[in-house]
């Protein structure tokens, strides 16, 4: 059995202003996946100033935060958020949704699409490439606070978190942390440098979609259901029912812009 680290979850204190590791996750994901999408442009040529590209990143930042805290209030809490409408807006007592944020990144997608009449596959190809970069530090910041820890276990990976009981858990966050974080990256580079499949805009896309959706699947058999949601039919976690249409969605479009011819 492994010993929580009890990292402070509060990075920085500068006594009035306190920076925890949560925001910080959200600083580098952003700031490391920008630099990657700028350095991606240039080996791969693709014709997009440095300025579309900031405005792209503000827009999905925003989605980000939106998607992600009303998927969380919808997806997860609809019923106390419904009686307790101000705490909607106090993000920083935690809260947030991947597949909210999701939909929140395809709104910001669309809208920078719209508005520098750049097609809209050529962005979702870019930032699906550089999402597990956020995606794994968000996850260690979850681990770091001992939050959305795992399933109690006996295996020797156990974990005893501060607000998990006595009893050893998965350290889930870790899971995901490698699984859709590090693994997820390292097979989006790998797809990148195929050119069979970068030149099929939309392809990269479809894959992100559909290994978020498996990995996310699968390490939710790991991870605590939430207490007040609990599990639905065949057991699944609101997690695995939401990543259920990314499978399906991802798969049916892999398939669809794989098979589409390129246009020199």
């Amino acid at each position: 059995m492994f010993q929580f680290p009890n990292i402070n979850p509060i990075a920085i204190d500068l006594g009035l202003i306190k920076i925890s590791w949560y925001a910080l996750s959200y600083v580098m994901g952003i700031l490391l996946s920008w630099y990657f999408i700028l350095k991606i442009i240039k080996v791969k040529k693709i014709d997009i100033c440095n300025k579309i590209i900031s405005d792209l990143i503000s827009n999905c930042m925003i989605g980000i935060i939106l998607g992600g805290r009303l998927g969380y209030v919808i997806f997860y809490n609809p019923e106390y958020y419904l009686n307790n409408l101000w705490d909607i807006l106090k993000i920083w007592n935690g809260g947030m949704s991947f597949h909210g944020g999701l939909i929140g990144v395809i709104l910001a997608i669309i809208y920078s699409s719209k508005t520098s009449k750049i097609p809209i596959t050529i962005f979702s190809d870019l930032i699906s490439i550089v999402s597990p970069i956020g995606l794994f530090f968000g996850r260690i910041a979850n681990f770091i606070n001992g939050e959305l820890f795992g399933r109690v276990t006996n295996h020797h990976f156990g974990m005893v978190f501060p607000n998990g009981g006595s009893l050893p858990r998965h350290p889930s966050q870790l899971y995901e942390a490698i699984f859709e974080g590090l693994i997820l990256f390292l097979i989006m580079i790998l797809l990148m440098n195929r050119s069979d499949i970068f030149q099929k805009k939309g392809c990269l896309t479809a894959s992100f979609i559909f290994l978020y959706g498996i990995f996310r699947f699968s390490i939710e058999y790991f991870r605590e259901p939430d207490e007040h949601i609990g599990l639905f039919y065949f057991n699944f976690s609101m997690g695995q029912i939401l990543s259920l249409p990314m499978i399906i969605c991802g798969l049916y479009f892999i398939i669809i812009f794989f098979n589409k011819k390129i246009n020199y």
